[in-house]
């Protein structure tokens, strides 16, 4: 049998050519006839479908996935999950690199992979701490997403809600029955 795995851990991805759809087109161009899918970061060691997969595959069988991180993050990890699948006879085909094999040159090719996306994760990670250092140093600093809707916009709503019910004003502003009722809690503070 010959199984897929694709994994997003943010929506971003779906721009950056590593989205899930087109990890699974290129999943099924190179033969794989059932495909398991997780939406977790890649240093998570509990992926649900991840482990359903390791469970169900057999000597004989093949484990495509588009790139080495996709299964991994970290090189250890990395290894160590590809060993333990090679060493249960279950071919493992990196559609970037090719098929792994357990040669002292197929080794070190997975090895210096996978320790260059522990890096680029690291790197990432170590970016976003300091990018998020710089943003709390301003005043108008505020932690989580930014507002939808401006105070004025809440104002006006808050005021239809004297004569309307949720469910209309939430139809005339689009602002959420939910966002109102935080805002006239808020409010009332």
């Amino acid at each position: 049998m010959i199984y897929g795995y694709s994994r997003v851990s943010t929506k971003g991805q779906a721009k950056d050519g590593n989205g899930l759809e087109a990890q699974e087109r290129m999943l099924r161009e190179a033969g794989a006839e059932v495909i398991y899918t997780d939406t977790f970061t890649g240093t998570k060691t509990n992926r649900p479908e991840l482990n359903k997969l390791l469970v169900q595959l057999n000597d004989g069988d093949k484990l495509i996935v588009t790139k080495l991180d996709r299964i991994a993050r970290s090189a250890s990890q990395g290894i160590e999950l590809v060993n333990e699948l090679l060493g249960r006879g279950v071919v493992v085909h990196i559609l970037n690199m090719g098929l792994m094999d357990n040669t002292p040159t197929g080794k070190l090719i997975r090895t210096i992979f996978l320790g260059f996306a522990e890096f680029e994760r690291d790197m990432i990670v170590e970016r976003t701490q300091e990018g998020k250092a710089i943003a709390k140093q301003k005043p108008d600093y505020r932690e989580g997403r930014p507002k939808t809707y401006g105070k004025k916009q809440i104002q006006h709503a808050l005021e239809l809600l004297e004569k309307h019910s949720y469910k209309q004003v939430e139809a005339l502003t689009g602002i959420s029955k939910s966002t109102l009722i935080r805002a006239k809690r808020e409010q009332k503070k």
